[in-house]
């Protein structure tokens, strides 16, 4: 068993059952997935999403994935719902349990409770002659042929397929709502994908220094501003205009061609018509166009006015690259 050619014989066949498996379900939807997605659209409730063992796992998933996507869920564990959870469910709240058997005691025990409050029940089961296939109004089919398990009992091919189908749940819903990348970054303001979506040059121009010398300023001063600014560059400005910029290179370059620097200013090292950027651009087009033209900075601007510079390395703490 510890041979290699072993080890990826047994991975392949592994993602080749559940590959089937899923692909399988594609021919199992049916109305009930259509009408159990219109529901959950046109109900002012939540969905709750319940299940005991792996599928309570899978649940949690789900309720995750509804709730990233714009559709506000909750998990409720099957065995503590008969045990004092049950409150969980509001009113106008739809249901879904699932169970690969759907006849696991605790699920059997909790659909009475689940219908005498009348409300909406969505099972996910493998099994349709369950009693949740059967108590439903909406049965959602996920039958596996096997599991991935060579001996057919861990819970692998029929959670994928419970998994799967929720995510079909979710970007149904995620696409009839109209949900777009702006919403979706009000759900995750805090990850690196979050900040992909609405993190602005103008929030990471506000935490910098806003490094700038006069055109006629001397050298020195120059090397000065560039390194108390701590950014690797600094704008030359002529009164309230930018004519140019100096970077960490420039300075190399004139190191490398002049014995004498004393008289020169930043006029003379400067290079014109530096890259911009307007603060209301997205970090992550910066991002882009510092790469696309192999520098570290750019220049920000907040309409005609210099507003700051945006480093490579914002870009690297800010988790955009």
């Amino acid at each position: 068993m510890n041979d290699k050619k072993s080890i990826l014989s047994i991975a392949k066949r592994t993602l080749e059952i559940e590959s089937k498996a899923i692909a399988n379900l594609i021919g199992l939807l049916d109305d009930h997935f259509e009408q159990a997605v219109q529901h959950i659209l046109e109900s002012d409730g939540r969905v709750v999403v319940s299940g005991i063992g792996k599928s309570a796992i899978i649940a949690s998933k789900i309720v995750a994935t509804l709730n990233s996507t714009g559709t506000p869920a909750i998990f409720m564990h099957a065995a503590d719902a008969i045990h004092g959870d049950l409150g969980t469910i509001q009113q106008n709240d739809v249901v879904i349990c699932l169970s690969q058997s759907g006849n696991t005691p605790e699920i059997k025990a909790l659909l009475p409770l689940i219908k005498a409050g009348n409300h909406k029940l969505i099972g996910i089961t493998g099994n349709m002659d369950s009693v949740l296939a059967k108590q439903a109004d909406f049965v959602l089919n996920t039958y596996v042929e096997k599991e991935a398990c060579p001996n057919n009992l861990a819970p692998t091919t029929s959670t994928s397929a419970q998994m799967a189908v929720g995510d079909a749940l979710a970007i149904c819903l995620l696409e009839l709502k109209g949900f777009s990348s702006t919403d979706f970054a009000k759900y995750h303001p805090g990850g690196a994908l979050g900040k992909k979506l609405y993190l602005r040059v103008a929030d990471i121009v506000l935490n910098n220094q806003k490094p700038q010398v006069d055109v006629n300023t001397k050298v020195k001063d120059v090397i000065f501003e560039i390194s108390e600014k701590m950014l690797g560059v600094t704008a030359v400005m002529d009164k309230d205009k930018v004519v140019g910029i100096v970077t960490d290179g420039d300075v190399r370059r004139m190191l490398s061609k002049y014995d004498n620097i004393s008289g020169l200013t930043a006029r003379d090292i400067m290079t014109s018509n530096p890259k911009t950027i307007d603060v209301d651009t997205l970090a992550v087009k910066a991002l882009k166009m510092l790469q696309e033209q192999s520098i570290s900075q750019l220049l920000a601007f907040d309409g005609d006015s210099y507003a700051g510079v945006v480093h490579i390395h914002n870009l690297i703490n800010e988790g955009i690259l």
